[in-house]
């Protein structure tokens, strides 16, 4: 049998005392939940009079601004009789305002909720002295590079020491890598965290031999085997930065009230190196916070959780958010993949507040990346796409507060939105197609009239109400750069014509840009609706431009679309075409224009230039710095990416490291057939010697040698066991 399957029976404290880098065990039930039948263990408290008024006043302000505008968009209509293409449209019209309305009238809630705001939320003393409960911080991560992973990690430590309250912290990074050399590079990195003086009691690295329901499974599975150390968790993402005063706020005030389970901040975007980066990261600056402190005026203690920079209740939720696994295959069934929604759902069903710490946003301090061309933003959201579509299953599960529920509905038509505006466009062009190929019916049987009836629409009132919807849709933006200008943000982002320039470019590539992203969109629904899983892949944050071939395949489809598309608008009448024109245009040049949105050069001559830069660009906290050189002092001192294996039989004290960091808990089962090590295990008996063996190994079947530590011993030679310690050999011998 397997040494490392026959080492799952051993007890908690030998696996520890084997794997140096795991916390202590510390098991917490975290039972998996039920969505057709609920209990309350908690009973859910209700939010005042002041949680109803605010979200009867959204409500109410949305439905009539949306109703308002449907209205409009039937007298633009009905000048003659209104045919089943015209009903279609101001069906999918009314769909579509309403979301557009919520959003600005959440946004002119925010904007007016922000001039009473001057204070940065933080208290005066972040540290109070010593604190009985102790703090986690995890940090999930899945292929990704591992200088920029630790360096943010130390980063974050040595900003809590500079608190005075970083000895209730601890860090763990999880990592659910499958990529031997990054896995390899991963432990270099833990290790040498661990001999930073003062980090070593306090910072954990632990490697999922079985990454089960991908970041989910992977938060779960810490929660059962160590969250019962823990009073709190931050759980951050691989490209998450917080600042310790934010930490430390946030700690002192989950302890403070006991029925908070979740405080989610809102990050700012930071390093964004191409057009792109640059693009969302100056959004969300002016933008987001308009926007974020409307919607917490009405979320209330019903809020939404965004997977990262939050700290979380271990508690609660351990008893709340044990997510099941969905009936059927993927994409519907199997994992639950948009997860963080569904937690917040679960841990407000148990009673407890989900908070947005909105008042944390002048304070910065919560930061994280963004992609970096288009593609990586379509598997980005691709994946997404999936996960929140899977939410139209749990809608219904029994139990969840009302505004949970929308939670999860709007997540769903977040994407659903791209197919249902593509409809609107396609059936506009219908309507003109219809009028220029089917001859008119001025008098259709079965009505009577001495007058013919003209099938023709209120041209006027129609260009009035595109500009309306316009500015119902730029508003939230222009409330932000007002909001800026008056609060003195744009002096800190290098001046008012610096920042305006910014914010006319902004607008004007976003508009471009967004009928590409409604096409990706659209594609990813019916992907998902065909049946078509996303799979798990690493995520792009590198800002190497891509080849003109990749994005010519890429965007194959949307330059044809639009083309075709253009020429049937230019037949039908050159006026048609102009009208479509800035929907056109996107499509038409989408490979130009994603190679300059991908593209770190121009990224730099903004930079250079003073454009699109955001506080943080001219005057970083000192975490951003300090981690900026941490990842380029590790990427200095990174080992040599040579064979992984390789460097394990070349130096014994790292074999020896390596065995003893194989997590046994989520090792193979005794009994369980692993194709890749087995096909590993002959290639090596046919090999003449090992480097003819690692040379013919597939990286899958370099991951099953590495984590099995008899194929490994074997690998090395009986004489390699000599060199391991005495209690090491024991181990191996007992198990």
């Amino acid at each position: 049998m397997d040494v490392l399957a026959r080492r799952q029976g051993a007890t908690a404290d030998t696996a520890h005392e084997a794997a140096t880098l795991l916390p202590a065990p510390a098991p917490l039930e975290m039972p998996t939940q039920r969505l057709d039948r609920y209990v309350a263990d908690l009973p859910r408290e209700g939010e005042g009079g002041r949680a109803t008024a605010a979200r009867l006043l959204v409500t109410l302000s949305t439905t009539a601004l949306a109703a308002l505008l449907t209205y409009e968009m039937w007298r633009v209509l009905e000048v003659g009789r209104v045919t089943a293409l015209e009903w279609l449209m101001l069906a999918l019209f009314a769909l579509n305002i309403g979301w557009i309305c919520l959003s600005f009238v959440s946004a002119v809630i925010g904007f007016a909720a922000g001039f009473g705001r001057t204070a940065n939320g933080l208290r005066d003393e972040t540290a109070n002295g010593a604190a009985a409960h102790r703090t986690v911080l995890l940090l999930p991560t899945y292929n990704e590079e591992p200088q920029q992973i630790f360096a943010a990690a130390q980063a974050m430590l040595e900003s809590l020491e500079e608190t005075g309250g970083g000895d209730r912290f601890d860090l763990v990074v999880l990592s659910d890598t499958t990529d031997p050399a990054v896995w390899q590079a991963e432990l270099d990195a833990a290790h040498r965290l661990r001999r930073e003086p003062g980090f070593g009691e306090r910072t954990f690295y632990r490697h999922r031999l079985r990454n089960e329901a991908r970041k989910a499974g992977n938060i779960a599975d810490f929660c059962r085997r160590f969250g019962g150390a823990y009073a709190h968790m931050i759980v951050l993402d691989a490209d998450s930065l917080m600042d310790g005063t934010v930490l430390l706020e946030l700690d002192r005030r989950m302890a403070a009230d006991p029925r908070l389970g979740i405080l989610q901040t809102v990050p700012r975007l930071i390093d964004g190196r191409t057009l792109l980066g640059r693009m969302q990261a100056f959004a969300t600056w002016l933008y987001g916070p308009v926007l974020a402190t409307g919607l917490a005026f009405w979320y209330r203690d019903t809020s939404n959780y965004w997977g990262h920079n939050a700290i979380i209740r271990m508690a609660a939720f351990a008893g709340q958010a044990g997510l099941p696994e969905l009936s059927g295959r993927p994409p519907m069934g199997g994992h639950v993949l948009s997860h963080d929604f569904v937690e917040a759902a679960l841990v407000r069903r148990g009673g407890y507040a989900v908070r947005l710490a909105t008042d944390l946003l002048p304070a910065g301090g919560s930061y994280e990346g963004a992609p970096p061309d288009l593609p990586s933003m379509a598997a980005r959201d691709r994946r997404w796409c999936q996960g929140n579509l899977q939410h139209l299953r749990l809608i219904g599960a029994r139990g969840l507060h009302p505004l949970s529920r929308f939670h999860l509905l709007h997540g769903v038509m977040s994407y659903v939105a791209a197919p249902l505006w593509l409809a609107f466009l396609v059936t506009g062009l219908l309507l003109a197609l219809q009028a220029y190929l089917i001859p008119p019916d001025y008098f259709p049987e079965g009505v009577y009239s001495l007058f013919p009836i003209w099938p023709r629409i209120d041209a006027e009132r129609a260009a009035a109400l595109f500009g309306v919807s316009l500015a119902v849709l730029l508003a939230p933006k222009l409330f932000g750069l007002v909001r800026a200008l008056i609060d003195g943000g744009v002096r800190r982002a290098g001046g008012v014509l610096r920042t305006v320039s910014a914010f006319l470019v902004e607008v004007l590539v976003s508009a471009i840009m967004a009928p590409i992203s409604m096409l990706l969109q659209t594609r990813a629904v019916i992907e998902v609706l065909a049946g078509r899983d996303t799979g798990w892949r690493t995520q792009r944050r590198a800002d190497g431009g891509l080849r003109f071939g990749t994005l010519l395949r890429f965007h194959r489809w949307h330059v044809i679309i639009g083309l075709v598309m253009a020429a049937v608008a230019w037949r039908i009448a050159p006026a048609l075409l102009w009208w479509m024109s800035p929907a056109l245009i996107g499509l038409i040049l989408a490979v130009p224009l994603s190679a300059l949105l991908g593209s770190a050069r121009v990224g730099r001559a903004l930079t250079r230039a003073g454009l699109m830069a955001t506080p943080d660009d001219h005057d970083p906290a000192p975490v951003i710095r300090r981690a900026r050189e941490l990842r380029a002092a590790l990427t200095t001192r990174a080992p040599h990416a040579g064979d992984p294996i390789g460097r394990l039989l070349a130096d014994p004290e790292l074999l020896t490291r390596h065995l003893g960091e194989l997590d046994p808990v989520t090792a193979r089962r005794p009994g369980e057939i692993d194709l890749h090590l087995a096909t590993a295990r002959l290639k090596i008996a046919d090999a003449a010697d090992p480097d003819q063996a690692i040379a013919a190994l597939t990286p899958e079947e370099t991951r099953a040698v590495m984590a099995c530590r008899r194929t490994l011993l074997a690998l090395a030679g009986e004489n390699r066991t000599a060199t391991l310690p005495p209690r090491r050999i024991a181990l191996i011998d007992q198990h």
